[in-house]
């Protein structure tokens, strides 16, 4: 049986075949349980019809599930997190079962999944942070946004990640949201971050936190920057935090950027959102966070840990960034590297460029499809997932032959003595979370330690 994306997915109401035809049900599992893996999902049910159906397994290294959903948005940003109702009502849709706690690589392999089921679609994200690649980068105090993140967030690998906050100065090297997140929560007066669900030890030492000056570096121009304007016109609203740019950086790269033409719209809205923050009026607050660009690391200074960085200038000549050979430097006690993410590898499929290596979603490896930033790499916001996920489940549909008897997983993950959590025991977590910051007035106090998510 072979179907077709217009058969599948037609303009309009969906058309049903005759009820007559035999009802024909693939199986697909999908690694990873995070925004990519879940609109996989519901591509696969909007799919469905009346002689078409899909059983969906959904696999998940973590004891929880939504992925950068629960571990990577900060926690300021509650309307983000909204998603997951989404996410849930397709974890309760028919067909569907989730297995938390369960490693591909470790529990079960990438073969034996392709032998027992019809499609396999990996969606485990970008985990690990991109190296400056400079000298000192290893020196206590300088870490990744990639550890940094998911401490706050309550990562139950990421409990234990030592963020030295004893300095009055920290410096976060990138130009895009994460960095911009990473910067906040540093600057934030940490009461703001009270009736959110900041992990509670990350809030703790918060709450202690010297720092009161954050800087944020970009390599190349404002006009290059990966910020979005939505994020960048939360600033000026921070109560207890300066924002600072220098208004004649974010002139100078409109310029640059109207000599090219007609500005597209995302960068004109945000080189206004900038020109805003430079311009709006500061109230000497004891906290402050400053924003340059054209500024590129080259090597971070420290006896035993992370006292100075050193930068050099760049301009932009041609179109390109080139380094003007100047340099200067920072005095600091904790660098966070926020410059993207790279897949950490699964055996059995190809990588490149730090995610596996496709074609439109597609792998080299026969039934084996790819979404997320797994398949393109750490770009986009959380809705960007959905259409990539659609696009790849058409394909994936059209390649669809002959079913395959299906097999059960919870029977071999059982008889290697796996535990797994189910949806409906996930949904008893989620539940006493919710419960717990109710009682403190947050959305939820999240668990942090495997063995009392798992109930060891």
């Amino acid at each position: 049986m072979r179907l077709t994306a217009n058969e599948v997915f037609p303009k309009g109401n969906r058309r049903f075949k005759s009820s007559r035809l035999r009802v024909t049900e693939f199986h697909i599992a999908i690694v990873g349980a995070g925004p990519a893996g879940y609109f996989a999902a519901q591509a696969l049910q909007n799919a469905q019809s009346e002689d078409l159906e899909f059983s969906i397994d959904m696999i998940e290294r973590l004891p929880t599930p939504w992925g950068l959903v629960r571990s990577g948005v900060a926690p300021d940003h509650p309307k983000i997190k909204s998603v997951s109702k989404v996410f849930e009502k397709i974890a309760t849709t028919e067909g569907f079962q989730l297995f938390c706690n369960v490693e591909l690589g470790k529990d079960l392999s990438l073969g034996e999944l392709q032998e027992m089921y019809d499609a396999v679609v990996i969606a485990t994200g970008s985990s690990r942070g991109k190296k400056l690649g400079i000298l000192g980068e290893d020196l206590a105090g300088s870490l990744s946004a990639a550890d940094f993140v998911p401490w706050y967030n309550a990562h139950p690998d990421y409990v234990g990640v030592d963020v030295p906050l004893d300095c009055d100065t920290a410096v976060v090297i990138g130009a895009g949201n994460v960095a911009m997140d990473v910067a906040r929560m540093l600057a934030l007066e940490p009461h703001e971050l009270d009736p959110t669900d900041t992990a509670e030890h990350a809030l703790t030492n918060l709450h202690k936190s010297s720092i009161r000056k954050v800087h944020v570096f970009g390599r190349r121009g404002p006009e290059h920057a990966a910020f979005t304007s939505p994020e960048l016109r939360e600033l000026p609203k921070l109560e207890h935090t300066d924002v600072h740019i220098d208004a004649h950086q974010i002139t100078a790269a409109q310029q640059r950027a109207q000599a090219q033409g007609e500005l597209p719209k995302d960068l004109k809205s945000n080189l206004e959102a900038m020109l805003a923050i430079a311009e709006a009026e500061k109230k000497n607050h004891e906290r402050a966070m400053y924003f340059h660009f054209l500024a590129t690391p080259l090597e971070i200074k420290g006896s035993s840990r992370v006292e100075e960085v050193v930068f050099g200038i760049n301009r932009v000549e041609n179109e390109k960034v080139i380094p003007t050979g100047e340099t200067f430097s920072i005095q600091c006690g904790l660098v966070i590297s926020a410059i993207g993410y790279e897949s950490l590898e699964i055996p059995g499929l190809n990588y490149e460029n730090g995610r596996v290596k496709n074609n439109g979603g597609r792998t080299s490896v026969a039934n084996t499809y790819v979404v997320g930033w797994a398949k393109r790499g750490p770009s986009g916001v959380i809705g960007t997932n959905k259409s990539d996920s659609t696009d790849v489940m058409k394909l994936l549909i059209e390649d669809l032959k002959d079913a395959k008897p299906k097999k059960e997983l919870s029977a071999l993950l059982s008889s290697r003595g796996v535990l797994h959590l189910s949806q409906g025991q996930w949904e008893k977590i989620n539940a006493a979370e919710v419960s717990a910051g109710e009682a403190v007035g947050k959305p939820r106090v999240k668990f942090t330690q495997r063995g009392e998510i798992l109930g060891l």
